[in-house]
């Protein structure tokens, strides 16, 4: 089994999606580089998406902005790049398992 940190650990940068680059802004807001900083930060939970994983691999991390926000988000990797496919914050539960 690869540990999830493996995952990222190849890829090369992010990338976003034209006609969904605000959307985390308008419903959450969350900026881009925010969900971009949480995977430069420790610590940082990556869990595979099972449930969602049925077109793509899906993975949820949860991590913190360099502003200490904490972040929930969903992603995939295409290409060698990261790509947000939805980013919130934590919910008190998640909060509590980050900081555990």
């Amino acid at each position: 089994m690869v540990k999830l940190s493996k995952i990222i650990s190849h890829c090369t940068g992010f990338e976003w999606d034209e006609g969904n680059n605000t959307k985390n802004w308008d419903r959450h807001d969350v900026a881009t580089l925010e969900c971009e900083q949480i995977f430069f930060n420790k610590p940082l939970i990556i869990k595979y998406d099972k449930h969602h994983s049925i077109v793509e691999d899906r993975y949820y991390v949860l991590g913190r902005t360099d502003m200490n926000r904490l972040i929930f988000a969903v992603f995939t990797i295409r290409n060698d790049k990261i790509r947000i496919i939805s980013a919130r914050n934590m919910t008190d539960a998640e909060m509590e398992r980050y900081l555990r």
